[in-house]
């Protein structure tokens, strides 16, 4: 590589000038010492020949002026120089296609062979990094306490031929470029940037090393695969310092893909004092070119060349911009493929034999592989559903209100049905009519024109290209969408889909992309795969009706390659269906709503939210808390209920939670409201640490609940200076930003590598559809896992939220799950703790489900009258107070308040106590009184009964007291016989009425003597 610039002449010119006044003249007196000697030791030198020196200009000065000077080639060889005369002015330059000739310094045309560029310097080729271009590679974080020197001593940009590659791995790698410009200029280069893992910067400094503000220009936008993009930035007149700089985020085992560089062209130099030759490869025939043009195929030229020189045909060949002939080799089979030609009147297909183009090989030597011979005929496979074959040669598209399955004719769709469009291509005889396939390869032209695939009856595959690097690709187009009528105006999220089956069979680092480009505007990658992989489907849903391009990108190795090493490395693709195409083809159809006044009336859109009634093919709103599916269209079960703790959005097009859960467990209902939890929260786990000691965490934004079921969390990548301006001026569908219910990226701290703040990057979406809130552990196949978290109270249930991403991923065929479970935690108050699994800090521990532990205050039941209770006071000074407590702990939240102390009148003693306390007393007086009364009394009447004995004894002469005792063996014959005793209440009247006289009771005393006296 030649820098396409005269950049000779050091001279003393530009140091005199830029040296203080008093220096210039201590500097001058020198000089003329050194002329004296000189001038006497040049007397013996012969006199300079014009090819023994040169011509240079000094620097300006401050009026703009300039000299030019003769400068010898080889100081001391001559003598009698030309003397200094006045130069151009600084800006002057010459057109493209001319050099200055300094001698008379005046424009000249450049000779063939030769171009100029007039101002300005181009690279173009990189065998080569070319003088000037410096590597600096650093790597500024080896992770916190690491004594390790991450050493980066092999990273650097490669000189691949036709363009410079960056490092693959995760060091910071800068190619520096110095320029001087005389006027304002520009610098543009081309690149491809493809990989997200890459942070590819361009920046430039002054001689002060300090930035110039192009911080809108600064980082650098991804490319599609295979394309190259330009990027222009102004410069400043001075020293410009040129820093293309890239840093791989290595956060897994994948290598990252390299960013290229080629064609820089900087604008702004004084002039150019040359022309310089055209490289090998290329010519230009005429004078005054500004470049040089490449060489055809199977011709060469050298370096300088006016015209190309044709390669023996026979024996040797050259690609497009050959430096020479190449010998041809032999015909293997990897040179040539078959192809099915069109279906003939009798439905025969032949397979044809080609060889590969451009044919290089040769098959008129020995060992040489023939070409098979070609015309065998076999039947030709059925119409693509859609299609039919009314006893032409090729298959023909159903007219619209018609349907086939490609292997009968059109039939038109029955009264209260229309077709269902799309495309269902399955069958291979030839590309369909809106599909294409290329060949690309970024770092030569060989492939062009090439077919990248090729039809082989019941699949279409990659074919051979010209180098094992080359992209193969293969495009359909799709003119929009256009769901069924009787959906128009539904505002559910997909509008279509594309579902393929295919398969790869790699013995190397082959890779197949899917791609997606959208109203034209940018190409992006939908999902990769990478190695042999089995026979598989893949679905991708569309949300948007726009224009769409599909693509399907085949590589069988990234490594640069000049032949075919690898050509039985493939992929195949069985069948392609895209749903709901506008102006597609239909296979079969599906009901519709008809008009109210006539039965067999056209179809027409039905309202959002209704399905068609089966019976009466009328449009019909689905029930409450139910949404309508896209797939099915009549009958009520076209409604799916919405799963448990959400409702259905007005129009019946999704269901959602609005924060609001009730739970009934033992006769007891808890209710809770998420409200305060329903602006979008967020965790970083971390840090974590890639083998080279990168620093990153994992970023999740979560929308939990309310909004009417939008989702609000927000993940972007690429979070620089250039990417939030971006965010401000692009669409969503420019700038790659996550919506959806729960996100995530991974973030770089600003420390992490050095950076001036933090990188996002690998953005993607775990929520896309909420499926329902539920204190079960499990619902529709989605199961939440708390024992991946902490214990907790068993008094209050975890709620769980459950969400799915239904986007199939390599590494997850059926999509991702997530799972965010609320714990009634008190002391976590508002907005409580989000953290994920300590077991699996990406939040995942297969990386397709994951699982968000909530603790909040905010996640306990609303409170309710259960939940506290009453305590009442002591009764002091008549006043007694009731006060109201909550249940200890306390497990809920808002609701219902404490009611407020209550304070009423008391007495010491109830009046009823006093009351009965009063009785009581008296009671136990009266008794008491009574029974001391009647023991006295007792003792009175003892008293006397023993007088009245002595007394009769004396009247009556009684024997002796021992005659009156009876014997043992005696009866007792006198009995005691008293009166008849007054009842208790005569005892009262008599102590009553007689006050305290003596009261006597007479007694009959019973005896045999008495009847003797």
């Amino acid at each position: 590589m030649e820098r396409k610039q005269n950049m000779k002449g050091h001279s003393f010119f530009p140091a005199f000038y830029s040296m203080p006044f008093s220096a210039r003249i201590c500097w001058a007196l020198l000089s003329s010492l050194l002329l004296h000697w000189v001038i006497v030791e040049a007397k013996d030198l012969p006199q300079c020949k014009e090819t023994e020196y040169y011509f240079e200009y000094t620097e300006c000065d401050i009026t703009g002026s300039r000299w030019r000077v003769a400068i010898p080639i080889n100081e001391g060889s001559c003598s009698g120089l030309p003397d200094p005369v006045k130069g151009t002015e600084c800006t002057f330059s010459c057109a493209v296609g001319e050099f200055l000739e300094m001698s008379t310094q005046q424009c000249t045309p450049c000779a063939a062979g030769t171009y100029s560029l007039g101002s300005g310097i181009w690279f173009d080729e990189w065998d080569d990094l070319p003088p000037g271009f410096t590597n600096l590679a650093t790597y500024m974080d080896n992770g916190p306490g690491s004594d390790e020197i991450v050493s980066c001593d092999n990273s650097t940009w490669v000189p691949k031929g036709n363009y410079l590659e960056s490092n693959r791995d995760d060091c910071t790698v800068s190619l520096i470029y110095a320029v001087h410009l005389k006027k304002q200029g520009s610098v543009s280069f081309s690149y491809q940037y493809v990989d997200n893992n890459v942070l590819f910067e361009f920046f430039i400094q002054n001689d002060q090393c300090q930035e110039l503000d192009t911080s809108d220009q600064k980082w650098i936008k991804l490319t599609d695969h295979g394309e190259w993009a330009t990027h222009t930035v102004n410069l400043k007149t001075g020293t410009n310092i040129l820093y293309w700089r890239t840093t791989g985020i290595l956060l897994g085992a994948k290598i990252v893909k390299p960013v290229l560089l080629k064609n820089i062209h900087i604008e702004g130099v004084a002039y150019t004092s040359e022309c310089f030759p055209c490289k090998p490869g290329t010519f230009s025939k005429m004078p005054g070119s500004k470049s040089c043009e490449v060489c055809p195929r199977n011709t060469f030229s050298g370096k300088g060349a006016s015209s190309c020189t044709q390669c023996n045909d026979n024996l040797l060949y050259a690609e497009e911009g050959s430096a020479g002939c190449t010998e041809r080799p032999v015909c293997t089979i990897k040179d040539y493929f078959q192809v099915h030609t069109p279906c003939d009147k009798d439905g025969k297909t032949q397979i044809m034999y080609k060889w590969i183009e451009p044919k290089i090989c040769r098959d008129d030597v020995q060992n040489a592989v023939k070409l098979p011979p070609s015309g065998e005929k076999k039947a030709c496979p059925p119409c693509n559903p859609g299609f039919f074959n009314n006893d032409m040669a090729t298959c023909t598209p159903c007219p619209p209100g018609t349907y086939s399955d490609g292997m009968t004719e059109c039939k038109t769709c029955p009264a209260g049905t229309e077709p269902a469009l799309g495309y269902e291509f399955k069958w291979w005889n030839v590309l369909p009519a809106n599909m294409k396939t290329s060949c690309f390869n970024v770092g030569n032209t060989k492939c062009d024109g090439m077919n990248g695939w090729g039809v082989a009856g019941d699949h279409i595959h990659s074919g051979s290209g010209g180098s094992d690097n080359d992209y193969l690709i293969l495009n359909l187009q799709v003119p929009g969408f256009k769901p069924p009528t009787s959906l128009t105006g539904a505002s559910g999220n997909e509008v279509g889909r594309i579902t393929f089956v295919f398969e790869t069979i790699c013995s190397v680092d082959c890779e197949l992309y899917f791609m997606m480009d959208v109203n034209r505007k940018s190409t992006s990658v939908v999902e990769s795969w990478e190695g042999t992989k089995e026979k598989q489907s893949y679905t991708h849903i569309m949300t948007k009706n726009a224009s769409v391009s599909f693509t399907w990108a085949f590589q069988r190795t990234n490594q640069a390659q000049e032949t075919r090493r690898f050509v039985n490395d493939i992929v195949k693709i069985y069948s392609i269906t895209v749903s709901n195409v506008l102006d597609g083809v239909a296979s079969s159809c599906h009901a519709c709503a008809l008009g109210p006044q006539q039965s067999g009336s056209s179809c027409v859109p039905c309202p959002p939210g209704n399905y068609i009634d089966k019976d009466s093919n009328q449009c019909k709103e689905c029930p409450a808390n139910t949404y309508l599916s896209v797939h099915q269209l009549s009958g009520k079960e076209a409604c799916i209920p919405c799963g448990p703790g959400s409702r259905s959005n007005k129009d019946h097009s999704f269901c959602f939670s609005d924060c609001i859960f009730s739970h009934t467990s033992d006769n007891q209902t808890l209710l809770y409201d998420f409200s305060q939890l329903s602006p979008v929260g967020s965790i970083m786990n971390g840090p974590s640490f890639t083998s080279r000691g990168t620093k990153y965490y994992h970023f999740f934004n979560i929308s939990l609940c309310g909004h009417e079921g939008k989702r609000k969390a927000v993940c972007t990548d690429n979070v620089t200076d250039m990417a939030v301006k971006d965010l401000q001026n692009e669409s969503n569908e420019d700038t790659n930003i996550v919506e959806t219910f729960i996100c995530q990226s991974t973030i770089i701290p600003s420390d992490g590598r050095g950076f001036r703040t933090a990188l996002s990057s690998q953005s993607i979406s775990l929520a896309d559809i909420f499926i329902g809130t539920t204190t079960d552990t499990t619902l529709d196949g989605i199961t939440a896992k708390p024992d991946l978290f902490p214990d907790a109270s068993k008094k209050i249930p975890d709620v769980h939220f459950f969400y799915r991403s239904p986007q199939a991923t390599s590494s997850c065929d059926p999509g991702r799950t997530s799972v965010i479970s609320l714990r009634c935690n008190p002391e976590k108050t508002y907005p409580g703790e989000l953290t994920v699994p300590s077991k699996c800090p990406a939040g995942t521990c297969d990386g397709c489900a994951f699982n968000f532990m909530w603790e909040s205050a905010e996640a306990c039941p609303l409170c309710t009258e259960m939940d506290y209770h009453e305590i009442e006071g002591a009764c002091r000074n008549g006043i007694q107070d009731t006060l109201y407590v909550w249940n200890e702990p306390k497990l809920c939240t808002k609701g219902v308040s404490l009611p407020e102390k209550k304070s009423s009148v008391c007495e010491a003693i109830d009046f009823w106590l006093k009351v009965g306390a009063g009785i009581g007393a008296f009671t136990a007086v009266l008794l008491i009184s009574l029974t001391c009364y009647f023991w006295k009394k007792n003792k009175k009447l003892e008293y006397k009964y023993s007088r009245l004995v002595m007394t009769a004894n004396k009247e009556c002469e009684l024997p002796a007291a021992d005659s009156c005792a009876i014997m043992e063996g005696e009866d007792n014959e006198e009995d005691v016989v008293y009166s008849t005793k007054p009842s208790l209440l005569g005892k009262l009247k008599s102590i009553a009425t007689k006050g305290n006289g003596d009261i006597f009771e007479s007694l009959q005393l019973k005896s045999s003597r008495s009847h003797n006296i």
